[in-house]
């Protein structure tokens, strides 16, 4: 079957970087964000912008890295990449002689980086704390790779890059969530040796539940106003 039109076709060897995102990137993580949605089944509930993702991620100034909310980019490259001391996080090859990849969407997926890069996933994460452990430690809320490129030891690159730099911060743990339905991400999980806790379930206060809280805090400064 041919290829579809303004497909890449990808082999030999591919170099993969996972780097510190920029504001350069926001447009392919918003775009990551929704194909996500898409893939839980849960785009209902997308709401971003590229303007929110930009005023959040990346203020002015801008925080060290692991210390507030971090976006990290995976990019891939036809060509050998040179890491880069202040960005990359991890880097490894594909040695895709023996089965080349087509990516569909090479082209709407090129990086700001230029070079041929194209961008393949992305990671968001941000400290939390462990009063039990008494330590930090990193919650990854997202992890995603483009469907061409799963299966590629790409997600375990990812992950295994986080939980390393818990690890050389002194962290005590890495969290995340999986859908229960998600069968082979709980298996991939299970392989890098986390523990899948089925006795925890998420509780969460959004929109409409939260915003009836607003007023809490304001009749609470008018009481004391009025002592």
């Amino acid at each position: 079957m041919a290829a579809p039109a303004n497909s890449t076709t990808f082999s030999g060897d591919v170099w993969a970087e996972l780097r510190l995102a920029d504001a350069r990137d926001v447009p392919h993580i918003h775009r990551l964000i929704h194909q996500m949605a898409e893939f839980e089944l849960l785009t209902d509930l997308f709401a971003a912008t590229e303007e929110l993702l930009t005023s959040t991620l990346f203020p002015s100034p801008a925080p060290p890295p692991f210390t507030s909310f971090t976006a990290l980019i995976l990019d891939l490259s036809p060509s050998p990449l040179v890491p880069d001391s202040a960005s990359t996080i991890a880097s490894r090859c594909l040695d895709l002689s023996a089965s080349p990849l087509v990516d569909p969407e090479a082209a709407a997926f090129a990086s700001p980086r230029g070079g041929g890069r194209i961008t393949a996933g992305f990671v968001i994460c941000f400290p939390n704390y462990s009063t039990f452990l008494a330590k930090p430690g990193l919650y990854a809320e997202d992890i995603f790779v483009r469907a061409p490129w799963r299966r590629r030891g790409l997600g375990r690159m990812m992950l295994s890059a986080v939980a390393g730099r818990a690890a050389e911060l002194g962290m005590g743990r890495v969290e995340w969530c999986v859908l229960d339905w998600n069968k082979n991400a709980i298996n991939f999980y299970e392989g890098m040796g986390a523990d899948v806790l089925p006795q925890w379930r998420i509780c969460r206060l959004t929109g409409a539940a939260l915003d009836k809280y607003k007023g809490n805090q304001e009749e609470a400064a008018d009481r004391k106003a009025a002592e």
